[in-house]
């Protein structure tokens, strides 16, 4: 049947007339046909359980960063199994959950009114719920969407990305819990008849998922989203480093150990004494003499703490990891060569520099938490006014120089171990003056490199192989390399600096 025309001569405000005299009557009839329709299936399924109309429910939510994911399913997880074990998962199909809405709008959400099957405007969409004429698209029960999220360096598990699950509240009463991820957020949902009974449960869960943190104890990383933006946790092997192999100034370690490590053993005694816990470690010194290994043999060593790795521009998120390593205590956060970041305004809201920043972190926590900040730097000079400005947030520096001799030597074995030598360590010891560690350790390599090009099997350190690696990396070319290396200086010397590179120690020439 075709449609009928208006009358050529009909005047435009007649037009209109016609026009929202059609409007009204589609709007009263997708009004009817709404009230016709009931609620939908999904809707059904959540006020049979709460035992209450869609009108007096009751929606409770709680937001947290992306990165808390697995935390808030591992929260809700041990309530389920707590108040309703074995309880299944269900939701709406995903076309018809909208990002911006919360699940009481989902559930509330007007039916759609089209024609039926085969009408003018074609079949109606796939799975909807066909009523006198009414369609409610996508609004059946369909089951939860899931993803995956981290609980460790390499292991991995499932997370709820959309869905509800009947339970109980804490005093008995009924309750639907809802979990999606919310753009950079993921978001707990608790729907009950009672705002109690819906908080209740919230906290509960928020409870069960500090107790069940899957951060602690564990080797932590922020980073960028490049999706969102947002700060991302990121889970690293802890690492397993034997003080013999850190080389330290004599008694040098043993102080940085009675800092960090005696502390935390004596910490309940020092509590009870009225003594602050909380503590600041500056490692400071040339490049490549070991302050990041330092760092890692004490992230080996405190195996009951949470360790959180900030390097360079991540030290942007210095507030999240200092929240993060209070909630976590015992706890450290490392922060390396602060000096490259320690002016950049960049990354931090309000414009001032970065050092600020961690520095207002650090005062935030409060003297009994017992969490360790160290920092490390290359360029002490950077941040020393800032600090003695500030005096308590760092409690302890120590410096980290070049190898002497005896530590020169202990390097080299170390980086030995395993290898056969035929050569005098000591020539080489000599012959190396003014070197960092880094540069040993690259020597070495160099030197197994020599040995194994010249048919040697196993490899055999040999002393004219240290001759020519040594007289490569003195090279006039290989200033950068050096600089690199964290090869020292000698002002006395001026005349043998390699372009763009600190001078070669006198005695490397002249080792054979």
């Amino acid at each position: 049947m075709s449609t009928p025309q208006p009358p050529e001569s009909a005047a435009p405000e007649d037009l209109r007339a016609l026009a929202r005299g059609m409007r009204q009557l589609f709007e009263l009839a997708a009004q009817t046909l709404t009230q016709d329709a009931g609620p939908s299936p999904l809707a059904l399924r959540v006020i049979r359980h709460l035992r209450c109309d869609l009108t007096e429910v009751v929606l409770v939510s709680q937001r947290f960063a992306t990165w808390e994911h697995v935390n808030l399913q591992r929260g809700v997880d041990a309530y389920l199994a707590a108040h309703s074990p074995g309880a299944d998962w269900f939701g709406p199909p995903g076309a018809a959950h909208q990002p911006h809405q919360d699940m009481l709008q989902l559930l509330s959400m007007p039916v759609h009114v089209g024609m039926l099957r085969g009408g003018p405007r074609g079949p109606s969409p796939a799975g909807a719920v066909v009523r006198g004429g009414a369609v409610r698209g996508d609004l059946g029960v369909g089951v939860a969407s899931y993803g995956t999220a981290a609980i460790g360096p390499a292991e991995n598990t499932e997370v709820v990305a959309l869905g509800l699950v009947t339970s109980a509240a804490p005093d008995g009463n009924p309750v639907v819990i809802g979990l999606r991820e919310f753009g950079p957020q993921c978001l707990l949902e608790i729907l009950a008849a009672d705002r109690s009974t819906a908080t209740a449960t919230r906290d509960e869960i928020e409870r069960l998922m500090r107790a069940n943190d899957v951060f602690r104890g564990q080797v932590l990383s922020f980073t960028a989203s490049e999706h969102h933006g947002n700060s991302l946790v990121t889970f690293l092997p802890r690492p397993a480093v034997a003080a013999r192999d850190v080389v330290l100034p004599d008694g040098m370690l043993e102080h940085v150990e009675r800092h960090i490590i005696g502390i935390a053993d004596l910490s309940a005694e020092l509590l009870g004494a009225g003594q602050h816990l909380k503590r600041g470690l500056l490692l400071h010194g040339p490049p490549g003499t070991g302050k990041t290994h330092t760092v890692r043999y004490l992230t080996g060593r405190l195996t009951g703490s949470t360790v959180i790795l900030l390097t360079g521009r991540s030290i942007q998120f210095i507030d999240q990891a200092a929240a993060l390593a209070r909630r976590l205590q015992p706890s450290m956060v490392v922060l390396e060569d602060v000096d490259l970041v320690a002016v950049d305004r960049d990354f931090t809201p309000n414009g001032n520099p970065l050092l600020f920043s961690l520095l207002d972190a650090m005062d935030g926590i409060g003297a009994d938490a017992d969490v360790t900040f160290v920092l490390t730097t290359n360029r002490a000079d950077i941040l020393e006014t800032a600090l003695a400005d500030r005096p308590g947030r760092v409690d302890l520096a120590v410096e980290i120089p070049r190898p002497d001799a005896r530590c020169r030597e202990r390097l080299l074995r170390v980086y030995s171990r395993d290898l056969a030598a035929d050569a005098d360590l000591g020539e080489v010891v000599a012959g190396t003056e003014g070197v960092t560690a880094s540069f040993i350790k690259e020597m070495i390599r160099r030197v197994v490199l020599v040995s194994l090009r010249a048919g040697e099997r196993p490899p055999v350190l040999r002393g004219p192989h240290f001759a020519e690696v040594l007289g490569e990396m003195n090279g006039e070319h290989q200033a950068l390399t050096r600089s690199l290396l964290g090869a020292g200086t000698d002002s006395a010397e001026p005349a043998r600096r390699g372009p763009g590179g600190p001078p070669v120690p006198a005695r490397l020439r002249h080792f054979r």
